[in-house]
């Protein structure tokens, strides 16, 4: 059977990070994915859940508005409420989240990158390679 879903939206709010009894991150979002309808575009806002390091990333590094693309898995589940009423929930279960870009290309931030100790290599440098080098 095949469960796999690939969906590129703006976080609607800025995810919160919950742990669970035993100690899993968790947060819950919401994300707001255009469609087109005609002439008119529309958006479905579809509930998503990210564990563990998916979740930290998403709470450090993004806010609202923000572009994301996930690709996850739906799950549906149910609960009873506080008044005993049956609650249907259909989610997106993130495995893995790809930052896109800022809410607007000027507001994003330059991402530091670390710096390297590696030495330039220069041309009259010599190497010597043998044949246990060699991946063939």
């Amino acid at each position: 059977m095949i469960n796999n879903v690939v969906l590129v939206g703006r976080l609607t709010a800025k995810p919160e990070l919950r742990q669970t009894q035993t100690g899993k991150g968790v947060t819950s979002f919401t994300l707001a994915c255009d469609r087109q309808y005609g002439r008119n575009k529309e958006a479905d806002f579809i509930s998503c859940v990210a564990w563990d390091k998916t979740a930290e990333v998403l709470v450090n590094y993004t806010d609202k508005g923000r572009l994301i693309a996930v690709d996850g898995r739906i799950q549906t589940r149910n609960y009873k409420d506080r008044d005993g009423k049956t609650v249907y929930v259909t989610e997106v279960v993130v495995n893995q989240v790809q930052l896109l870009s800022g809410r607007e290309q000027t507001e994003q931030q330059p991402v530091e990158t670390p710096q390297t100790t590696a030495q330039p290599f220069e041309s009259n440098d010599s190497v010597e390679i043998t044949a246990d080098d060699l991946p063939f």
